[in-house]
């Protein structure tokens, strides 16, 4: 058993945070999840925007679309729903073994509406059609409007991956949309064990930002607490989730046969080269946890990861940094808020390359 592997016993998923049709034509990913214990991938319009960019094996397809779909979004979807489905079947023998717990796939909502509720809701129920795997979960922000429509989608069905969440506010109003939404569909009469739902908490780009805060502070204090924020904030939504879903709120769900909504720590890969690269993974490794992991950070951990269970560790510390951040006059939520808005940003310029290069 590799480090990789080792991961699995303790509870913590490993999912591949890339998708191209490269991977799954050159043997890549059938490798990774053989060899390394990979059960999952995650994909959003940055991943396929250098996908299509850097793959040999779109071009007679997009060829033959511009020819036959005048939509570049239709020839976008026409390219990468294979790519999806291809990966769903590859992952079904793990989402089979798992009971449906673990296996997914994930594809995103086009980012435009991320604060449209309405069409959220009906472009997730068109992607989930259109792919027709029962390990896909369809990608939806975090937003207020994302909320929303991820309490329907939930109701109707739909599984789903929340993604785009930045603070332990935006995850726990996910959290409580996840047992609205199942709540509504046991009073429809509905089955709810077949319901899943990831939550997914971006780490990396949190202390980029709260890092430069720090140091435009400049006192001793301030810098002492860079490369800290959110690693404390990711376990204390961990304990956020273990009284949510391990309490009473979800009590009565569990005994239906609901499945609590797991988080997925996001956005993993270090973006300071001063910081060990394996900063948001070992300390994050815990029970009924994922880890999505770009391919320099799962190769990173497969060469020297220390896998030991450490999410519960450090809750205090991981407290009063937080407090010692607000005393600074650094606001976590207003930094989540912040970032969420940048993210669907950064989705939608990705998301309108990728036109282009359908166009």
């Amino acid at each position: 058993m590799n480090i990789t592997q080792h991961v699995a016993t303790l509870g913590q998923s490993l999912w591949l945070d890339n998708l191209s049709r490269s991977l799954l034509h050159d043997g890549t990913l059938a490798r990774l999840v053989a060899e390394d214990g990979i059960s999952g991938v995650t994909s959003n319009p940055s991943i396929f925007q250098k996908a299509l960019a850097s793959s040999p094996y779109y071009a007679d397809d997009l060829m033959r679309l511009k020819a036959s779909e005048p939509d570049a979004e239709r020839r976008y979807e026409a390219l990468v729903i294979p790519d999806i489905q291809a990966a769903c079947d590859l992952l079904r023998p793990t989402h089979e073994a798992s009971g449906g717990n673990d296996g997914y796939v994930s594809l995103e909502v086009a980012p435009r509406w991320a604060y449209d509720s309405t069409r959220t809701v009906e472009e997730a129920q068109r992607l989930s059609a259109a792919v027709n795997r029962r390990n896909l979960l369809v990608k939806v922000p975090g937003t207020p409007e994302g909320v929303s429509a991820f309490e329907t989608l939930t109701m109707l069905g739909i599984n789903v991956n929340v993604t785009l969440l930045f603070s332990v506010a935006q995850t726990e109003a996910i959290f409580h949309a996840f047992i609205r939404g199942l709540n509504a569909r046991i009073q429809a009469d509905a089955d709810v064990r077949h319901s899943k739902a990831v939550a997914s908490l971006f780490l990396s780009r949190v202390d980029t930002l709260v890092d430069s805060q720090l140091t435009a502070i400049g006192t001793q204090a301030a810098l002492s607490l860079r490369g800290k924020a959110a690693v404390a904030m990711a376990r204390l939504a961990y304990q956020r989730y273990l009284g949510i879903f391990h309490g009473e709120a979800f009590a009565a769900l569990a005994q239906q046969g609901a499945t609590p909504q797991y988080l997925l720590w996001a956005s993993t890969g270090v973006k300071n080269p001063d910081y060990r690269d394996l900063l948001y993974v070992e300390p994050l490794i815990g029970a009924e946890t994922i880890n999505t992991l770009p391919d320099k950070t799962l190769a990173a951990l497969r060469d020297h990861g220390d896998p030991t269970p450490r999410v519960e560790e450090g809750v205090a510390e991981a407290e009063a940094q937080l407090a010692e951040l607000a005393r600074l006059g650094i606001d976590m939520d207003a930094v989540g808020n912040t970032l969420q808005d940048d993210g669907v940003k950064l989705f939608e310029a990705s998301f309108q390359k990728l036109l282009q290069q359908t166009g």
